[in-house]
C-alpha cells in the first residue's frame, strides 16, 4: 500500500483529480452539509467538520466509475468540506433579524458576503501552506483522519476490513435513525424532545433537564471528555448556583410563577454572565496563539519572496499563480464593495456619507480577515477545526467593527436621526459577517490542504475545488436560513406573534455578538453581570493552567464552561452525554483489545456520529421546509402533528425510552466489528 500511496505524488502523475462528475458530486454534498451544519449551528452553536462523511460517501459513490482515484475523492471532500464550514457565518449573520433591521434574510446580500469572504479566506491561506502544511509538525487532526479514510478507500478489500470497513454503512444508519426519532419527535410529536424537572431550592427555584436530541449525543462524541465535563461544570454553575441565587435573592414579580421567574432570570441575568466568560475564554485563545501565528506569517512571506529558481516544482508544490490569486481577489473585494454599497444605500445619506462607510467597511474586513486568516490556519492545525474558537475571532471582530462604526457614525451624526443606532449596529454586524465568513473558510482551508499533501494532490486544483466550493455553499445559505427562521425563528425575532419563544432557534452566537454590539451603541446593557462574567473567566482560564501544569491529561477548557453557562441546559445535557459515553466506550475497549481495535472503534464512533448529525439535521431543515409550506397555504404550524397537548407527559417518557435505545445502538455500533 505504501507503493501505491507512492505513485499517486510522483510530479509525472496524470490521472482524473478535478473531474466534472467530481464537482458536481461535491456541489450535492455541499448541499447537504450546509444545509444539516446551518441547522446544528443555529440550535446549539456547534458546527461539524463534513470532511470525513464526505470522503466516506465520494469514496461509495465514485468506486462505480471504473477510473476513480484518491485524488479525485480527495477534491469532492475539499468542495464539500468547504461549503459545510461556511456555514459558519450563521454565528453572526442572524443578528440581523434580532436587532429587527431585516425581517428576513437578504438573498442576494447573504450570497455575496458569503461567497465573497468565503474566496477571501482561500486566497489569504495560500501564502500560509508551505509554512503551515508543509513545513510544519501542526496535528491537523481532520486533515490527517480524512487522509488516512481515503487511503483505505485506494486500497484492497482486504486492507478495508483491517480498517474496520469503508464506513459508509456507520454513516448511513446514523442518519437513519436520527432521522427517524426527530420526525417522531418534532413532526409528528409522539415522542418528547426532553424531559425537564423543576424543584424548589430555599425560596428559589431551578431545574434538571434531559434532552433527547440523538445529534447533539453525536456531537458531544466528537468534542470529546474535556469539552464535555466543561460545559457540565457550566451548567453546574448556572443551575445550581447562580439560577437559584438570583432567584432567592430576587423579586417575582405579582402575577408571575416562580418557574417562569427562573427562567427569566436565567435569560436576562446568568447567560450574560456566561456571555462575559465565552469572551475572556475566547480572547485568551487568539492570545497564547499569537507568537507561532505571527512566525508563520513571517516564513510565508520569505518563502513568497524566493525567486522563482529557488522554489520547487514539483506538482504538489504548485499554487494558484498571482495572477489567478489577483484576479480572484480583485472580483470578490468589487464584490463586497457592491454589496456594502446595496446594504448602506438604502438609508438616504449622502453620497460622501455611504461610500465611506463602503470603503471604511470592507477596507476593516479585509484587513481583520488577512490576520484572522492567519490565526485560524493556526488555530485549524493545533486543535482542529471543529475545537476552533472561531467565536473568538466573532467576538474580536464584533467589538473592533462596533468601535470603527461608533466613530464614522459619530462623526456624521448618525446617532442623532431616526434609526440611527440600530443602522450602526447593522452595519457593524454586517462588517462582522464578512470577518466570520473568511475565518470560517481560512479554518478548514488549511485541513483539506494537508489532506491532500498527504495524498498527493496538487493544491492549485484544491484551491479551486475549495472557490467551488465556496460559491455552492453561498448558494445554500440564504434560502436554508429563511426556511429556519420561518419556521422557528430567533430569540427576540419570531416571525409570527403566537409562536412559542421556547422553541426558537438559541443561535448563541449571533446573540452573543449582537448583545456586544448593541452594548457598545447603547447604555441598555447590563453590564454587571458583564463584568461578573468576565471575573469568571478570568477565574477559569487560570484553573485551566494550573490543571495543565500540574496534570498529566486534566484541562477544562474555559471556553467550554462559558458555553455551558449560557446554552439552555435541554441542549447540553446530550452533549455531555455524548461525551462521557464515548470515553468510558473508548476507555473499555483499549483495556480490553489494544491501541488498534481502539482506533477502529474511534472510527467508527465518528461516522456514526456525523451519520446522527446529519440525519437530525436535515429532517430538521425538511421540517421547517413543510412547515413554511403549511403556513403559506393557509395551514398551520405543525401539520404533522398526530396528538394533541394532552399527549405530552406519554411523549416525554416514551421520547426517554428511546433515547436509551439510541444510546444502546450508539454503544454497539462504536463496539461492534471484528477489532471490538
Amino acid at each position: 500500500m505504501k507503493t501505491e500511496q507512492n505513485e499517486f505524488m510522483q510530479h509525472e502523475l496524470r490521472l482524473p483529480e478535478l473531474t466534472v462528475r467530481g464537482m458536481l458530486l461535491g456541489a450535492l454534498l455541499t448541499v447537504i452539509f450546509t444545509a444539516s451544519n446551518v441547522y446544528l449551528g443555529l440550535k446549539v452553536g456547534l458546527t461539524f467538520s463534513s470532511a470525513i462523511p464526505a470522503a466516506v460517501i465520494s469514496m461509495a459513490v465514485l468506486k462505480m466509475a471504473k477510473d476513480s482515484n484518491i485524488l479525485e475523492n480527495n477534491m469532492v471532500q475539499t468542495q464539500a468540506s468547504a461549503a459545510g464550514t461556511l456555514s459558519a457565518i450563521i454565528f453572526i449573520i442572524p443578528g440581523m433579524l434580532m436587532i429587527g433591521y431585516w425581517q428576513g434574510f437578504q438573498f442576494w446580500q447573504t450570497l455575496l458576503v458569503s461567497a465573497c469572504g468565503g474566496c477571501l479566506g482561500v486566497l489569504f491561506t495560500i501564502p500560509l501552506r508551505r509554512a503551515m502544511v508543509v513545513h510544519s509538525d501542526l496535528a491537523y487532526p481532520e486533515g490527517v483522519a480524512a487522509a488516512e479514510i481515503l487511503k483505505v478507500g485506494s486500497s484492497s478489500q482486504e486492507e478495508k476490513e483491517q480498517a474496520g470497513g469503508s464506513g459508509l454503512k456507520e454513516i448511513f444508519s446514523g442518519g437513519i435513525i436520527a432521522g427517524l426519532v426527530a420526525l417522531c419527535s418534532s413532526g409528528f410529536h409522539v415522542l418528547g424532545s426532553g424531559l425537564s424537572l423543576w424543584f424548589h431550592v430555599g425560596r428559589g427555584m431551578t431545574q434538571f433537564p434531559i434532552g433527547y436530541s440523538s445529534a447533539l449525543v453525536g456531537a458531544g462524541y466528537l468534542i470529546g471528555i474535556a469539552s464535555g465535563l466543561s460545559m457540565l461544570v457550566g451548567i453546574l454553575i448556572a443551575w445550581a448556583g447562580f439560577v437559584p441565587f438570583f432567584t432567592i435573592t430576587g423579586t417575582v414579580p405579582d402575577g408571575m410563577a416562580l418557574q417562569k421567574f427562573a427562567g427569566v432570570v436565567y435569560q436576562d441575568k446568568v447567560r450574560l454572565i456566561g456571555a462575559g466568560a465565552m469572551g475572556v475564554a475566547a480572547i485568551w485563545t487568539l492570545i497564547t496563539l499569537a507568537c507561532p501565528v505571527i512566525d508563520g506569517v513571517k516564513e510565508s512571506l520569505a518563502a513568497v519572496r524566493m525567486p522563482d529558481a529557488d522554489k520547487g516544482k514539483h506538482r504538489m508544490d504548485i499554487d494558484m499563480s498571482v495572477k489567478s490569486v489577483g484576479l480572484v481577489f480583485a472580483v470578490t473585494t468589487l464584490g463586497l464593495l457592491g454589496v456594502f454599497y446595496a446594504f448602506v444605500s438604502p438609508e438616504g445619506l449622502p453620497m460622501a456619507q455611504n461610500l465611506t462607510f463602503v470603503i471604511v467597511g470592507v477596507g476593516v474586513a479585509v484587513l481583520m480577515g488577512f490576520f484572522v486568516a492567519a490565526a485560524c490556519a493556526y488555530m485549524a492545525g493545533l486543535v482542529g477545526t471543529s475545537s476552533s474558537p472561531i467565536s473568538g475571532i466573532g467576538i474580536l471582530g464584533i467589538i473592533v467593527a462596533s468601535l470603527v462604526m461608533y466613530a464614522l457614525c459619530s462623526a456624521f451624526g448618525i446617532f442623532s436621526l431616526p434609526g440611527g443606532e440600530k443602522f450602526a449596529t447593522a452595519t457593524a454586524i454586517f462588517t462582522t459577517s464578512i470577518i466570520m465568513a473568511i475565518a470560517c473558510i481560512s479554518n478548514d482551508n488549511m485541513q483539506d490542504l494537508k489532506t491532500g499533501y498527504l495524498v498527493g494532490a496538487t493544491p492549485w486544483r484544491q484551491q479551486v475545488a475549495l472557490l467551488l466550493g465556496c460559491l455552492v455553499g453561498a448558494l445554500v445559505i440564504a434560502p436554508v436560513l429563511n426556511l429556519l427562521y420561518e419556521a422557528y425563528g430567533f430569540p427576540g425575532a419570531l416571525p409570527r406573534p403566537d409562536m412559542d419563544p421556547s422553541q426558537a432557534l438559541a443561535a448563541p452566537q449571533a446573540a452573543l455578538m449582537t448583545t456586544i454590539a448593541q452594548g457598545i451603541f447603547s447604555s441598555n446593557l447590563a453590564w454587571e453581570y458583564i463584568y461578573i462574567g468576565l471575573g469568571l473567566g478570568v477565574v477559569l482560564v487560570i484553573i485551566d493552567q494550573l490543571l495543565k501544569r500540574n496534570t498529566k491529561s486534566l484541562c477544562m477548557p474555559p471556553l467550554a464552561v462559558g458555553m455551558g453557562i449560557y446554552l439552555p441546559p435541554s441542549v447540553q445535557t446530550p452533549l455531555v452525554i455524548g461525551a462521557v459515553m464515548g470515553y468510558f466506550i473508548n476507555k473499555g475497549i483499549k483495556s480490553s483489545k489494544g491501541e488498534k481495535a481502539l482506533a477502529a472503534a474511534k472510527r467508527r464512533g465518528t461516522l456514526f456520529a456525523s451519520g446522527l448529525i446529519v440525519g437530525e439535521s436535515i429532517i430538521g431543515v425538511l421540517m421547517a421546509a413543510i412547515i413554511v409550506i403549511s403556513l403559506s397555504s393557509g395551514g398551520s404550524d405543525d401539520p404533522l402533528g398526530l396528538v394533541g397537548k394532552d399527549f405530552a407527559d406519554t411523549a416525554e417518557w416514551l421520547g426517554l425510552a428511546v433515547f436509551l435505545i439510541v444510546l444502546g445502538i450508539f454503544t454497539r455500533i462504536v463496539k461492534g466489528g471484528k477489532e471490538a
